[in-house]
């Protein structure tokens, strides 16, 4: 399996990305020294789509899968492209705070610390589902580690079309999101262009 080994912040940093998208709270210091450099047309569309890679964790090839998918259905191909990423299990993990950073999501799924409606998952990339009840198996919710991510993500604001219950760590999917509905700061109609040159 392919591992990101990048550093968070400078790789934020190059994509004048804000780290909290990620879950991190550091700040970086530095300027890119790119910044204020004039971008072409490809470089901003390959930029959108860096940014969007990067903070789903996403690898090149299922990327461009995802694009095909979102492609094929009814709607707008970049909406579909990105409620599909949000709608990983990783994400959603992220999003309901059992896990502090995007990266930690994907590990605690694949140590298969959480159970999909009652099976086992490890797959960081399953699609969730409306009416899908993600919870922390009950191995795994006596680690010190969980009572550490509720600490620091007890605040942590959840979206309207998740309900979660921290006490018995468990979350459902009330309805897949919309794009509105997606604070991600990822202009997709560029990711589009792109792909369908």
């Amino acid at each position: 399996m392919a591992v990101n080994r990048v550093p968070v912040l400078k790789r934020c940093r190059s994509l004048d990305l804000d780290p909290t998208f990620l879950g991190y709270d550091k700040k970086s210091n530095r300027t890119s020294a790119r910044a204020g450099k004039k971008v072409s047309e490809y470089g901003l569309q390959m930029r959108e789509k860096q940014k969007a890679k990067f903070i789903y964790g996403v690898l090149e090839k299922p990327f461009r899968n995802y694009y095909k998918k979102a492609d094929r259905m009814k709607g707008q191909t970049g909406e579909n492209l990105m409620v599909m990423l949000e709608s990983r299990l990783d994400s959603v993990v992220f999003r309901l705070g059992f896990a502090r950073t995007r990266r930690e999501a994907r590990q605690v799924v694949g140590h298969k610390h959480f159970l999909v409606s009652g099976k086992p998952v490890q797959t960081p990339s399953y699609q969730i589902k409306a009416g899908d009840v993600i919870e922390v198996r009950e191995k795994a919710r006596s680690l010190q580690r969980y009572k550490d991510i509720l600490e620091v993500t007890g605040g942590r604001l959840v979206p309207e079309w998740l309900d979660v219950d921290q006490e018995a760590m468990k979350g459902t999917v009330k309805y897949l999101p919309t794009r509105e509905m997606i604070d991600v700061p990822v202009n997709e109609m560029l990711i589009v262009e792109l792909y369908s040159k």
